[in-house]
């Protein structure tokens, strides 16, 4: 899970170094923003994601997880709407996005699983 990360990370990297502007490491912004409601509210564990249990902080959790993940695919659409990065830059964000989406489901997958 670790390379695949690294992956998603090199890839911010190479949207900002290949066409020389640095505005497509705002998404990574996101990425920072995205596992902190789990930390905080959840308990480090991504089971109150997939729980139908309420209460004040765990919708508070899930809802500020919807709201960095919405923004962490808003952020370069928005950027290239108005002429700030390229297409191509926009499209190695969505790949990176694509990668540390999976990571974080095999994350999960993984630490539902007891075995582990």
């Amino acid at each position: 899970m670790a390379m695949t990360i690294e992956t998603s990370i090199l890839l911010q990297i190479l949207a900002c170094a290949i066409y020389s502007n640095w505005w497509p490491m705002l998404s990574a912004l996101m990425y920072v923003l995205v596992p902190m409601p789990c930390m905080f509210f959840g308990g480090g564990s991504t089971h109150f994601l997939t729980s139908r249990d309420g209460g004040g902080w765990i919708d508070a959790a899930k809802f500020l997880t919807g709201a960095s993940t919405v923004g962490s695919i808003a952020i370069p659409i928005i950027l290239r709407h108005a002429n700030m990065i390229e297409t191509g830059a926009m499209f190695i964000e969505f790949t990176s996005f694509f990668i540390f989406v999976c990571t974080v489901l095999c994350f999960h997958r993984a630490s539902l699983d007891d075995d582990w």
